[in-house]
């Protein structure tokens, strides 16, 4: 009697499918999408172009997936695959830019593609709209639960340190990758990150 194979793709077709993805964010991190080809990824794997498409459909559709093969690798390690709340996230996003610090392919392409997307027609430019809508309401909801779980009057300016957290997680990955002998992203980010809890959880009179 014949044996039923199994639903979804095999190992063979997810091994192929991932070094694709990897290939194709290195492509994309040096050279940007516009300028990055199917070709010089086919190249990497050992495949032709037509092999590529036969696994993503269309260059557009490969850069839909490497984003999402981006944005599971953050999360890979936790147990739910989601980002953790209240202080809890916070020391996340501290242990990412320690794992980034690691992985510069990952953080090149990421930076390269997300300054690409403000350009107009981008096809990248739906997905960080939603990213960075997503990231600044998990991080406000977080303060809210923070301020909650230390007994702190809830602030006004929540909003405003959520929008300063990924951007000053962004531009230090910029600047590092410009110049790592320079800068130390992952002290850097930490040292960002907790002063400005700091500022929500325990303000102060400003300086200027």
């Amino acid at each position: 009697m014949a044996t039923k194979r199994k639903n979804g793709p095999r190992p063979e077709t997810l091994r192929r499918r991932a070094e694709i993805l990897q290939a194709a964010m290195e492509v994309f991190g040096a050279k940007g999408f516009a300028n990055g080809t199917l070709h010089e990824i086919a190249e990497q794997v050992d495949m032709t172009h037509a092999g590529v498409l036969h696994h993503f459909g269309s260059k557009t559709q490969l850069l839909v997936e490497v984003l999402s093969y981006r944005d599971q690798s953050d999360v890979q390690d936790l147990a739910d695959k989601h980002i953790p709340g209240g202080m809890e996230l916070f020391r996340h996003l501290v242990r990412t830019a320690f794992a980034n610090a690691r992985r510069a392919g990952l953080v090149q392409a990421y930076a390269v593609l997300s300054g690409e997307s403000v350009t107009d027609d981008h096809p990248a430019r739906s997905y960080f709209q939603d990213r960075y809508r997503t990231l600044r309401h998990e991080v406000t909801t977080a303060f809210a639960l923070a301020c909650e779980e230390k007994g702190v009057t809830q602030p006004e300016t929540i909003a405003d340190a959520a929008a300063a957290i990924l951007a000053v997680m962004d531009g230090l990955q910029i600047q590092w990758l410009l110049d790592p002998d320079a800068v130390d992203l992952a002290r850097s980010s930490e040292f960002a990150i907790e002063a400005i809890v700091c500022a929500v959880l325990d303000p102060h009179d400003p300086v200027l």
